[in-house]
């Protein structure tokens, strides 16, 4: 093969030859050098350091060279040109790659994907940063560090409900464009475990972090299990379980030696990380070149048993002692900053397990709930879940959206016309049924639409198998494509790299202007202005918080006044429930004293199913019902929402006016700084807000427990004849005696809470804008070194991506 000197000639000058032959065999010449996309980029060099270097020097010779780019689009999702086939973009030449609407920046010369644009702006971020002295004035500290900042990670968590058997495996696979990624019944092998399926950035390897329980968590388990638990033969449902977890990780060794003997080293060789106490060590990573590799090494840490036969004696089983596996992707594109995650119906009664699911479940801002589409609108299983984690991603979380997704939309069993356009007007018929149904269903949810609108709340029915074997493409028949499209909003880099280049840009704004100095006299003026401005404007976000302040307040009297009068009825309902035998309820009661208040009820005799019962968060109701709507008004999820009634978006020293009237020329760019500045200091702020928020919300439950846990000690150690009795009696008259103090703690901790925030956030906006003011008007940039060219060159980066948000509105 025939290759241009030119372009052996610049991967060499480049560092770049052990690339040479990737580009001969592709029949790279210098025309269409300039003409790679970042797919192509992506195929010819697989290596992230690599490529990234290309790119960057790629960026500096299109800027010299403007080849006729007029047919080429460059994108950060990695579509080809235009003139491509679309038989090729649809077809076999991209079977593996999911079908999604692709952002294009901008076409003709001298446009670039925004991925490079980025680059670029860092390469030049770094060369600045290096100028810029370690020591001298303040504002070469405030320099350094504000470039340092720059830097974002953006991670969307997508969290994924549904039973085995309702085919999430399919589902994600189809989604990322994987067709034989994930086996069927890979994930939800196990209840108890969280599964994370993300891209792997790294290396094109298949990867598993297996993440255990502590040891000390798993003797309690043992010793409660050994001594308790096995003792409730009425319980079929936890007695088995505790039997099917044993069993998996001993044998038959369980059955006649101590805790202390189960916890020997020799059951443990083969996961040593599981006896490490430090966290990060406590972990096991697996790696494969192949999928199909990575899932037979890692089934013994998701499946609850084997369902291949031959799997019978593999020897331990160890998901008992998982707490959670991420699972790594190379080339997923759709995963690159987004995260999906399997996750168990409710909590565990396992502290860390229960702990990872609250933190994950409240870090996602979609979540979906996958169930069969015969009987969406009436899988009980798929609403309680709904129901029993609404205010855990609602109040509590960051959930904007949630995704109702029926699956095996493809089924045709009942169709009575048999026919291709029978089969397909039946189809689309169900399809809005059962979406009409669901609807329905969910506008009946009281207590989940006190956390979400109508409006959040989306319906989609999807075939998943017949999507990946190429059959339906139509959006009426298998909606992955909207799936797809959602997600890639998620990757779109848009946002993030306009983040990064406007920052960047009131950054070199500012060394440029303190570099030209001068102007003193219309600096102490601005300063002036801007001082008493922003005195007004934190008055207004003050005004809102007292108000905010007050309403809460009185929201939790109202609480704390039908908790004092409701606990013991409440109270009673768990620990004395109606249709229970004593003795057959004798272990369920000691079981949530061990748990501090927490235990799975049996749903229905021989069921696997289980409803989680908490005896904390039934007694803190009604004080989370009481703040719960006055909640979602003040913190709102909703992407266009601002929380304090939008007062923190609002607040605004007007720079951007300013910097636009003739009289301001001379501080045009201190002023253009600070208005990259209060942007800036605004998404920290929202941030910021969004987990403190969570904490404020689960405050009441916790402080809860937190009161009830001295009866949950003292009932431990109640054991011998009448044991059920004096624990119930323990518990009634703990709550009798700390009723008015308990519910009254529980508001004050939540308003300390809330009004530390307060606190915070104002002195946020003013240190931080202050400080901004004072360095950019008040300190002399002696030597500050000269970025015009540098400044000139991310100005242009800045408005062409100004001008592509403007044609996207």
């Amino acid at each position: 093969m025939v290759m241009d000197d030119f372009v052996c000639d610049k991967l060499t000058e480049w560092g770049l030859r052990k690339w040479i032959e990737t580009f001969k065999e592709e029949e790279v010449d210098r025309e269409s050098f300039y003409l790679l996309d970042d797919q192509q980029i992506s195929k010819l060099i697989p290596k992230l350091g690599p490529q990234a270097k290309f790119k960057m020097k790629l960026l500096k010779e299109q800027n010299t060279e403007k080849p006729d780019t007029s047919q080429v689009i460059l994108s950060t999702s990695g579509t080809s040109n235009e003139g491509k086939r679309k038989s090729d973009l649809q077809g076999e030449s991209n079977e593996q790659q999911p079908r999604t609407k692709k952002r294009h920046l901008a076409k003709g010369p001298g446009s670039y994907s925004e991925e490079i644009i980025q680059a670029d702006v860092k390469d030049i971020m770094g060369r600045v940063l290096q100028r810029i002295p370690h020591r001298g004035n303040n504002l070469n500290i405030f320099l350094r560090k504000k470039i340092c900042d720059l830097e974002t990670d953006k991670r969307e968590v997508v969290g994924v409900f549904g039973k085995t058997g309702a085919g999430k495996s399919y589902l994600i696979n189809a989604v990322i464009g994987l067709k034989n990624f994930l086996p069927s019944g890979s994930v939800s092998a196990c209840t108890s475990v969280s599964i994370k399926v993300e891209a792997n950035m790294q290396n094109s390897k298949y990867e598993a972090i297996i993440e255990f329980i502590t040891k000390e968590e798993w003797r309690d388990e043992l010793w409660f299990s050994k001594h308790f638990g096995l003792e409730n033969e009425e319980d079929d449902t936890e007695h088995g379980d505790i039997v099917e977890k044993l069993s998996a990780l001993y044998g038959e060794d369980w059955k006649e030696k101590s805790p202390d003997d189960l916890m020997d080293g020799k059951y443990f060789r083969e996961i040593p990380e599981f006896l490490l106490s430090e966290e990060e060590l406590r972990k096991k990573i697996l790696t494969a070149d192949e999928d199909e590799d990575l899932f037979e090494y890692l089934i013994r840490y998701t499946r609850t048993k084997p369902d291949d036969p031959e799997d019978q004696g593999t020897g331990r089983w160890y998901w008992p002692l998982v707490k959670c596996v991420t699972i790594k992707v190379p080339d997923a594109d759709l995963l690159k900053h987004v995260t999906l995650v399997d996750l168990p119906g409710n909590g565990d009664t396992n502290k860390s397990r229960d702990k990872m699911w609250k933190t994950i479940i409240g870090s996602c801002s979609t979540i979906w709930i996958v169930t069969d589409i015969n009987r969406a609108a009436s899988d009980k299983e798929a609403w309680d879940i709904l129901k029993d984690a609404c205010s855990y991603m609602g109040n509590g979380g960051q959930c904007n959206e949630i995704h109702f997704i029926c699956t095996k939309s493809d089924c045709h069993s009942d169709a009575k016309d048999t026919s291709e356009a029978g089969i397909r007007d039946f189809i689309l018929k169900r399809n809005q049924q059962a979406k009409a149904k669901v609807k329905q269903e969910f506008n009946q949810l009281k207590e989940v639409k006190k956390h979400f609108s109508e409006e959040s709340f989306k319906v989609f029915t999807v075939s998943s198998l017949e999507f990946l074997n190429q059959k339906y493409l139509n959006q009426e028949e298998t909606e992955i494509p909207k799936l797809q499209e959602f997600l890639q909003e998620f990757n779109d880099c848009h946002k993030e790299t306009l983040n990064y280049v406007s920052g960047a840009h009131g950054i070199l704004s500012l060394i440029q202007g303190a570099s030209l100095g001068g102007g003193a006299e219309i600096k102490k003026a601005v300063c002036t202005d801007l001082e008493k401005k922003m005195k007004d404007e934190l008055e207004k976000v003050r005004n809102q918080m007292v108000e905010t302040y007050g309403d809460f307040k009185k929201c939790l009297n109202d609480g704390v006044e039908k908790s004092e009068s409701s606990c013991e009825k409440d109270l009673e309902s768990v620990i004395n429930p109606k249709k229970k035998s004593g003795s057959g309820f004798h272990m369920t009661l000691r079981f949530l004293v061990k748990h501090n208040g927490i235990y799975k009820a049996e749903t229905a005799k021989n069921q696997k199913k289980r409803k989680q019962i908490n005896l904390n968060m039934k007694l803190s109701s009604y004080l989370t019902e009481s703040i719960d709507e006055k909640f979602k008004e003040t913190f709102p999820n909703e992407v266009n929402c601002g929380p304090f009634n939008g007062k923190i978006n609002s607040f605004s020293l007007g720079t951007k006016r300013m910097k636009m009237k003739p009289e301001y020329e001379d501080v045009k760019l201190q002023l253009e700084f600070l208005n990259a500045e209060e942007d800036k200091m605004k998404k920290k702020l929202i941030k910021v807000i969004r987990e403190r928020k969570k904490m404020i919300y689960s405050s009441l439950m916790t402080t809860v427990e937190e009161s009830m846990q001295k009866c949950y000690d003292d009932s431990k150690e109640i054991t011998g004849k009448n044991s059920l009795n004096n624990m119930r009696e323990t518990m009634r008259k703990h709550v009798q005696d700390s009723k008015h103090k308990m519910f009254k703690k529980a508001k004050k901790v939540m308003l300390d809470q809330l009004r530390d925030l307060m606190n915070d956030i104002l002195k946020d906006l003013k240190v931080t804008m202050q400080e901004s003011i004072d360095l950019s008007l008040k300190t002399d940039g002696d030597s500050i070194p000269d970025v015009t060219v540098e400044l000139g060159m991310v100005k242009n980066h800045h408005e062409q991506l100004n001008g592509s948000a403007e044609d996207d509105q």
